[in-house]
C-alpha cells in the first residue's frame, strides 16, 4: 500500500481555489473510489481543539492494495487549519479526549496485538498504550470523569477447548446457540497494561455504555443475545452500579433504541428511540429521569426525525433534526422546551459534539461529502476541506422535488438533473431507492459506490432519490404507512414519481430505470417484474424476491413482523407470495442486473438466486445477470468490490437504459478497469 508522508506542521487543507481549477469535467467511478470524508469527531473538554478522523478506502485505481475503510487521526485548531496526528498506516477508531484535554485516546491494534486503548499527548509525543484486556479486543471505552480510570467493553474470552476442537476438524456451528457476550473492565491508568483489569458484571449482551458524572454508575445498552433481531426489538438502557454490577433500573422503552447521552449533572438522559414496538425507527427524542426511569417524548408526532444529540455544559441539549430532505440544529432547555433552532440551509447535518464553548457538527452538501463545521456567530463555519479536486467536477443541479401520489399524498425526494439540464423529451432517469424502508435521503452528498448520483448526472442521466411511504424524516405516521403494506403505497409512489418527472420534462418515460439495495433492492425486483412495463432497466442489490423464504433465512424475523409485515407468513401464505417478485416473473421484460454479497445474513443470497433462476427459466428472453461478491455481507465493504459494483451498475444502465433497448445483448461480464488497477482488462463471458 502506498503511504503518504505524515504532515509535521499545520497545513491549509484547501490548497487550491475554485478559480484556479482546471476545466470542469464529469464525475467518474474512479472519483467515487478515492473520496475521503470526515469520519468521527471529538471536541476537547476545554473547547480549544477538535480531533477527528478521515475515512477513506485504499485507492485501488492508483494501484493501492485492496482493503476496507481506514480512519486517520487529525487535529483541527481553527478553520481550514489541521494536521495529521498519527502516520496514515495507523487506522484508529473511538477517538476521545481525556477529561483534562491533554491527551487524545483511541482504539488501535498494533501489529500482532489485540485492539487496545491508546493515547497521544495533544502537545506532542509518541502514542502509548493506556489500557488493554488480555487476549481480547477492546470494542469501545470511556474515561472516568476524574481521568484516573478507563472503562473498556471487550470481546468475549476465547474458548481454548473449542479452538482445539476446531483445529481437529470439529468446527460445526450450532446456529444461534453459541452466543459470545462482551465483557466490561475497569483499568487504572497507574497500573501496567499487562496487569489484570477489574471485571464488572454486566447484563446480557452489552453493545454500548456511558459513564455518568461521578464515575459511580453507567448507562449500558443491553439485549438478551448478540442477535441483530434482539438489538432491534429487545435492547434496553440499564443504569448500572459500577462497583457491584447491580442493575439499579431499566428504562423500559417499548421500541427501537438509538443514541443515549447523560446530562452534565447525571440526572437526565437524552434518548432517541421508537415510540412503540411497531415504530419502524428510533427517531423520537426523549428525556429520561434517571432516578425513576420515567421518560417523555419531546418531538413525538412531528414531521421530522431526531438523528443525534449532545448535552452542553450549561445543561441544555443540542440535537440534529432532519425535516424531510433538510436538517436543522435545535437547542433544548433542560426542561425540554425549545430554546432555539438553526436551519442547516444547504448543509445536511449528521452529528453533533460539544466541549467548552465549542459546538461542532458533521455535515455534507450536494457538492461535498461529510466535513467538519463549527457553529459560531450565528452560522456554520467550515473547518475542513477534503477532496479539493471536487472543484474540477461539473455537477448536475441537485434539489428537493415534491409531487403528489395518486391518492393525493405529497411525497418528496432529492433530484439530480443531468449536467447541462434535461434535453427535449426528457433524459434517461434512474430512481435510486433507499433501503429500510425506515430511512430517508437528504439533500446532501448522495453519490456512492451503489448510488449513481453525480456519476450518472455527468453521463446524461437524471437521478431521483424518492422518500416514499415508509421513509423516516416525515414523522412516525408517515413511516408507519408501510407496516402491513409491502408494495403499495410505497412502490406505486415510485411509478408516480416517474410520471411527475416526465410531466416536468425531466424524464423520458421509455428510459426510466430503478436501482437500490436491501429494501431498495426489493423495490428494484418488484419494479422489474410486477411493474416491468414502467421501467426499462434495473440494478438490484442484496434485495428480496420471496417474502416467504426470506422470513426463514433472515436474521431479523421479529423485526420483520413488528414493523414490516404485521403478520406471519402462515397467517396468509398466498398474500405473502403475491407481494414477492418471483410471483410476478411472468410479467418481467426489464433487463435486470442482480448483485449480492455471498456472506449476507440480513437478506440471504438465496433471494437473488431465486429471482435469477425464475427469470432464466420462465422468461429466458429477458436479459438477466447474477453477480456474487465473496466475503461481502449486506453491502460491500472492500474497495475492489465497491469499485467493481459501480462499474457494473453504470455499464448496465448504459447498455439498456440510456439506449432504451431492452433487447440489447449482455454487456461484458467484467467491466474494463483502469491501467493502474490490479487485474485490469476484460474477461470474456
Amino acid at each position: 500500500m502506498k503511504l503518504r508522508p505524515m504532515a509535521v506542521a499545520a497545513s491549509l487543507l484547501a490548497s487550491a481555489s475554485i478559480g484556479a481549477t482546471a476545466q470542469a469535467r464529469p464525475m467518474t467511478p474512479e472519483d467515487v473510489a478515492k473520496l475521503e470524508s470526515v469520519g468521527t469527531i471529538a471536541v476537547s473538554t476545554d473547547g480549544s481543539r477538535i480531533a477527528y478522523t478521515t475515512a477513506s478506502l485504499p485507492d485501488i485505481t492508483d494501484g493501492e492494495d485492496n482493503g476496507s475503510f481506514k480512519q486517520q487521526l487529525k487535529m483541527a485548531y481553527a478553520p481550514m487549519t489541521a494536521r495529521d496526528f498519527l502516520p496514515d498506516d495507523i487506522s484508529v477508531s473511538g477517538i476521545a479526549f481525556s477529561p483534562d484535554s491533554r491527551m487524545v485516546s483511541f482504539v488501535w491494534a498494533d501489529e500482532g496485538e489485540d485492539r487496545a486503548v491508546w493515547g497521544i499527548p495533544v502537545d506532542g509525543g509518541a502514542q502509548r498504550k493506556l489500557a488493554a484486556v488480555e487476549d481480547a479486543n477492546v470494542r469501545s471505552y470511556a474515561w472516568a470523569p476524574d481521568g484516573s480510570r478507563i472503562w473498556m467493553l471487550a470481546s468475549a474470552k476465547e474458548n481454548e477447548d473449542r479452538e482445539k476442537q476446531a483445529e481437529a476438524g470439529f468446527n460445526a456451528i450450532v446456529y444461534e446457540e453459541e452466543a459470545r457476550l462482551n465483557r466490561l473492565f475497569s483499568a487504572s491508568l497507574g497500573q501496567e497494561v499487562d496487569g489484570d483489569p477489574v471485571a464488572v458484571t454486566i447484563p446480557g449482551y452489552v453493545s454500548g455504555f456511558r459513564i455518568a458524572p461521578g464515575g459511580k454508575t453507567a448507562v449500558v445498552d443491553s439485549a438478551p443475545t448478540p442477535q441483530i433481531d434482539d438489538a432491534y426489538t429487545s435492547k434496553r438502557a440499564h443504569v448500572l452500579d459500577l462497583e457491584t454490577g447491580k442493575v439499579l433500573r431499566v428504562i423500559e422503552t417499548p421500541g427501537k433504541l438509538g443514541d443515549i447521552e447523560v446530562s452534565p449533572n447525571g440526572r437526565q438522559l437524552s434518548m432517541i428511540a421508537g415510540v412503540d414496538m411497531n415504530d419502524p425507527a428510533d427517531t423520537t427524542l426523549h428525556l429520561v429521569d434517571v432516578a425513576t426511569g420515567t421518560y417523555r417524548a419531546l418531538n413525538a408526532g412531528a414531521p421530522e426525525a431526531a438523528v443525534d444529540a449532545e448535552w452542553l455544559a450549561d445543561g441544555r441539549l443540542a440535537a440534529v433534526i432532519h425535516k424531510g430532505a433538510q436538517s436543522a440544529l435545535r437547542i433544548y432547555n433542560p426542561d425540554g422546551t425549545v430554546a432555539e433552532e438553526h436551519d442547516g440551509g444547504a448543509l445536511i447535518l449528521s452529528s453533533v459534539e460539544a466541549g467548552g464553548n465549542t459546538l461542532a457538527v458533521e455535515a455534507s452538501s450536494p457538492s461535498h461529502p461529510t466535513e467538519l463545521f463549527v457553529w459560531n456567530n450565528g452560522s456554520f463555519n467550515r473547518w475542513t476541506r477534503h477532496n479539493p479536486w471536487l472543484s474540477e467536477i461539473d455537477f448536475g443541479t441537485q434539489r428537493t422535488f415534491r409531487y403528489n401520489a395518486r391518492d393525493g399524498q405529497e411525497v418528496e425526494g432529492v433530484l439530480i438533473e443531468p449536467v447541462g439540464g434535461a434535453p427535449r423529451g426528457g433524459a434517461p432517469l434512474i430512481l435510486n431507492v433507499h433501503g429500510g424502508p425506515e430511512a430517508h435521503d437528504s439533500n446532501g452528498w448522495v453519490t456512492g459506490y451503489s448510488s449513481p448520483g453525480q456519476v450518472a448526472a455527468g453521463q446524461g442521466y437524471a437521478v431521483f432519490l424518492p422518500n416514499y411511504r415508509g421513509s423516516t424524516g416525515y414523522g412516525t405516521a408517515f413511516s408507519k404507512q408501510h407496516t402491513g403494506n409491502y408494495t403499495d403505497p410505497e412502490f406505486t409512489d415510485l411509478v408516480d414519481a416517474k410520471r411527475a418527472l416526465v410531466s416536468e420534462g425531466i424524464a423520458d418515460p421509455d428510459r426510466t430505470g430503478v436501482t437500490g439495495g436491501s429494501y431498495g433492492g426489493y423495490a428494484t425486483a418488484w419494479s422489474s417484474t410486477a411493474l416491468s412495463d414502467e421501467f426499462a432497466a434495473g440494478v438490484m442489490f442484496v434485495g428480496i424476491s420471496n417474502q416467504i423464504s426470506k422470513f426463514g433465512t433472515t436474521d431479523i424475523p421479529y423485526e420483520m413482523y413488528n414493523v414490516h409485515s404485521g403478520k406471519w407468513p402462515w397467517d396468509d401464505w398466498q398474500g405473502m407470495l403475491e407481494v414477492s417478485p418471483i410471483y410476478h416473473v411472468d410479467k418481467a421484460n426489464t433487463p435486470l442486473l442482480i448483485m449480492h454479497g455471498e456472506e449476507d445474513t440480513r437478506v440471504s443470497p438465496s433471494q437473488s438466486y431465486e429471482l435469477y433462476r425464475s427469470i432464466k427459466v420462465r422468461k429466458p428472453e429477458v436479459p438477466v445477470r447474477l453477480v456474487l461478491y465473496p466475503g461481502e455481507g449486506h453491502g460491500n465493504s472492500k474497495a475492489a468490490s465497491r469499485y467493481d459494483y459501480n462499474l457494473r451498475m453504470m455499464r448496465w444502465f448504459d447498455t439498456y437504459l440510456k439506449t432504451g433497448d431492452r433487447d440489447a445483448p449482455l454487456p461484458d461480464s467484467r467491466p474494463e478497469l483502469p491501467a493502474g488497477t490490479t487485474g485490469a482488462g476484460k474477461a470474456e463471458d
